[in-house]
């Protein structure tokens, strides 16, 4: 299945989830437990190898196939003066990962990644969503159904960016919608709005809420209405990677703002998924707390474009190696007993 013909078709594959693979991840439990180190001394690098195999199935786990996935998209509500940039910037950023120029053709190489991007109709943005839907249910499907369609099945760990002028406004606008707390909490100043630039911004999100506010209780309405093409594409991308499945590496806070509709229709959606970073952008954090996301890495970055994903696989790729490389205590002929307890020498018997 790769398209949805309605909210109700996607909503039926958002709520049928597999689980993940016990068995393999009890297998990485119990290789660390035997490695030469301390218990536990290795931290979250543990956690990620466990949850590399939960997730694809496999002890060891493996990283031969990983992805960047970067969806670009045109916002409609830019006209409002909500960012630093034109629209134009979109499709030359585009131009510019062609050429590979960005800063993620360089973090994709460092991380051994294969990066893709695709842009979403960039002569045609969304709606103003000030005066009304951002996308229509069409409109919506149409552009997850790219991203589910993007994924490829054979790898072993997909990251997810965007591109897209004005998507930290709808970004926010669906976190507000979703969370509650309006545009103050969490508007940020994106590529660099000034206080009244930020001041608009923030005006603007709260005129959006108020005309959709009978969108909130469905969180495929406001995903549609409020977000834009490369927030829907990055919905069907995690999606095919939840069923597949496939684990995820999410990027900042248009991504996290992009999944939480998944998370709202269903509380482990995300269960696959990882934070590589948390953003510098206001109202990240707040959001990685909402889903219950921990990030991998924390360097005040607010870039974009997978960005933080890609370095967070090179964190991904060390804790692979050292499940992998490290010998057991048994192989290194290393005793793995306290001092306290070797020392003790067995009682004679008789």
């Amino acid at each position: 299945m790769t398209d949805f013909t309605s909210y109700s078709r996607l909503r039926e594959f958002c709520l049928d989830l597999p689980p993940g693979n016990h068995a393999a991840s009890a297998l990485v439990a119990a290789r660390e437990a035997v490695l030469t180190k301390p218990p536990r001394s290795l931290g979250r690098l543990e956690d990620l190898s466990a949850w590399l195999a939960h997730w694809q199935g496999s002890s060891p786990p493996r990283l031969q196939r990983v992805e960047i996935l970067v969806f670009a998209g045109n916002h409609g509500v830019a006209g409002q003066g909500v960012s630093a940039f034109p629209v134009e910037v979109t499709a030359q950023m585009v131009a510019n990962f062609a050429a590979g120029g960005a800063a993620i053709n360089q973090l994709a190489r460092a991380a051994g990644a294969d990066l893709r991007v695709i842009p979403l109709a960039l002569d045609k943005p969304t709606a103003d969503f000030t005066g009304g839907p951002a996308m229509s249910e069409e409109e919506f499907l149409a552009a997850v159904s790219t991203g589910y369609q993007a994924v490829t099945p054979e790898c072993d760990l997909l990251c997810v960016g965007e591109m897209g002028i004005g998507n930290t406004t709808a970004a926010a606008a669906i976190a507000a919608a979703l969370f509650g707390g309006g545009a103050t909490r969490w508007a940020g100043r994106g590529t660099g709005v000034d206080d009244e630039g930020l001041a608009r911004k923030r005006d603007v999100i709260d005129r959006a809420l108020r005309r959709h506010r009978g969108l909130i209780q469905d969180p495929l309405s406001v995903a549609a209405a409020l977000g834009g093409r490369e927030l829907a594409a990055i919905f069907g991308a995690v999606l095919a990677a939840r069923r597949l499945p496939i684990p995820v590496l999410l990027d900042g806070f248009v991504c996290t703002a992009a999944v939480a509709p998944l998370f709202k229709l269903r509380t482990d959606t995300l269960a696959h998924a990882l934070a590589g970073h948390v953003s510098a952008e206001a109202g990240h954090r707040m959001l990685l707390d909402e889903l219950k996301l921990k990030p991998i890495v924390d360097l005040d970055m607010r870039l974009g474009e997978a960005s933080g994903a890609a370095l967070a696989v090179l964190i991904v790729r060390a804790a692979l190696a050292c499940h992998t490389g490290m010998a057991t205590f048994a192989e290194a002929g290393v005793s793995d007993k306290p001092a306290d307890e070797s020392a003790q020498e067995p009682k004679a018997a008789g």
